[in-house]
């Protein structure tokens, strides 16, 4: 294995190599999906550049095991032990049970995921199904004086450790001290910045999944089930955990702090994190209400595939900020690419030398600190180069393990081809006039719509899966 992968761990604050554990596999976790809701697309390209990195370590030979839990119970409307719990609201929003919100949701989003061509990992383990893991692992705290019993709640002792913001620097960490003091004050914690490892009734009355255990019945806090779900099937040392930026603090601060207690020993060595999708106002999250979903831009008439090709484009370190008209770009330059792809012959053989030229650089780019959009510069950088088709095609094909762009086996519409970047954006945009013009019942506008459409050539077409437009 000659190249080997380097990217940002955020532990250590630099980009580091990553090397595997001695018996040379990669044990690889991912914060799951808290199921309550759709995901929205700020959340999933935390998982697509996750899907890359997976893939990227395969693609160089690495072995590698990638656990996910999905949390069905226990994460509170603030990250800080405070509000109800998400499953609970998300069930009185649409009067269901929590299960039956929780086998809703962890199936959609697990069929946005197959859409965006995130492959699903080899392990998903609801958090509902380890609560004698979790009692196990916050009695052990206890016993080691890690933990505390306080108002029927069992809460961790951050006091008990050298550096709880594992995290940060010392400007930083002062500045979370701040953050933490504007947390609602819970009078039972010893210090502000102990979390809660279990909850009981004596916290939440109404809370609807509930279970016996040695401190009353109750539920776990949302933090202890990262640490347990992973340990269960990675063991006690993992090599990269995963998440977005928003999970740093206090979710990973967290996990390691319990962790490390319980263990008595280092347990992961390199953390990746995806910062954030934003919009014009900001950052996405579903607590604005109306927010992007795949299925949204699928009716907007979007592949899915696109917005993975949008998000390969830039850094995961950097944020990354979306628009139709950015998205509307991104569409124009994939069908441009797939049709030039398509017009490559499948004869000949594949040079050899040149194609293992282009995989190195491939490879290269991947490796320094996953650099997507250098990756998918080489293979336009391939598409022109002085080498025969059937090299060209079996290099996508290789390319695509880890892209997942669907190089080879997309089909575009012809009648969407020699429309430019700024006239599609143009009709696009008309057709939210026209949306817009319909719902307040002004049809007269809608027609001059479709008419000024059709002038230039236009055809529009309502569908029950939205409206579709085609060259006249």
């Amino acid at each position: 294995m000659e190249n080997k992968l380097k990217f940002y761990n955020t532990l250590s604050r630099k980009v580091e190599t990553v090397i595997p554990n001695e018996d040379g596999k990669i044990a690889m976790y991912t914060c799951g999906p808290t199921v309550y809701h759709f995901a929205h697309i700020g959340n999933l390209r935390s998982y697509i550049m996750e899907d890359v990195l997976e893939k990227t370590l395969r693609y160089l030979g690495y072995d590698v095991k990638r656990v996910m839990n999905i949390t069905d119970v226990g994460h509170l409307s603030s990250d800080a032990d405070t509000g109800e719990d998400k499953m609970l609201k998300g069930a009185k929003r649409e009067h269901k049970t929590v299960m039956e919100i929780a086998k809703f949701y962890t199936d959609k989003f697990f069929e946005d995921c197959e859409k965006l061509n995130i492959k699903k990992p080899d392990v998903v383990e609801p958090a509902t199904n380890c609560i004698d893991d979790f009692i196990h692992m916050i009695e052990v705290l206890l016993e080691k004086g890690y933990a505390y019993q306080a108002g029927g709640n069992v809460y961790f002792d951050t006091s008990k450790l050298e550096d709880y913001y594992v995290f940060s620097s010392q400007s930083e960490k002062e500045l979370l001290v701040g953050v933490r003091d504007d947390v609602e004050e819970d009078a039972n914690k010893k210090n502000k910045n102990d979390f809660v490892l279990w909850f009981t009734k004596s916290k939440f009355e109404d809370q609807a999944l509930k279970w016996d255990s040695p401190w009353g019945t109750g539920y776990p806090g949302w933090h202890i089930e990262c640490s347990c779900i992973s340990m269960k099937h990675l063991g006690e040392y993992m090599d990269i955990h995963c998440g977005g930026v928003d999970n740093i603090f206090p979710h990973h601060t967290n996990e390691i702090a319990q962790s490390e207690s319980y263990t008595g020993h280092k347990w992961c060595n390199y953390w990746f994190h995806v910062q954030y999708l934003n919009d014009k106002s900001g950052k996405m999250s579903k607590s604005k209400g109306d927010f992007l979903t795949v299925s949204l831009l699928e009716e907007k008439g979007y592949d899915p595939v696109v917005y993975r090709m949008f998000c390969l484009q830039s850094h995961y370190r950097k944020p990354l900020e979306f628009s139709y008209e950015a998205l509307d770009n991104v569409k124009s330059a994939y069908v441009k690419l797939i049709k030039r792809i398509q017009e490559l012959k499948e004869d000949g053989t594949v040079e050899q030398e040149k194609f293992q030229e282009y995989k190195e650089r491939f490879e290269n780019e991947l490796c320094n600190d996953l650099n997507t959009a250098m990756a998918i510069t080489v293979v336009y950088d391939l598409l022109k180069a002085d080498m025969n088709d059937a090299t060209k095609r079996a290099l996508m094909e290789d390319f695509d393990r880890v892209l997942s762009l669907n190089l080879l086996t997309a089909t575009v519409e012809e009648a969407n081809t020699g429309v430019d970047a700024e006239m599609e954006a143009y009709i696009l945009q008309m057709i939210e006039e026209r949306k817009a013009a319909k719902k307040e019942k002004n049809f007269a506008r809608a027609d001059e719509i479709r008419d000024t459409l059709l002038e230039k050539g236009i055809i529009l077409e309502d569908t029950r899966e939205g409206v579709k437009w085609k060259k006249a």
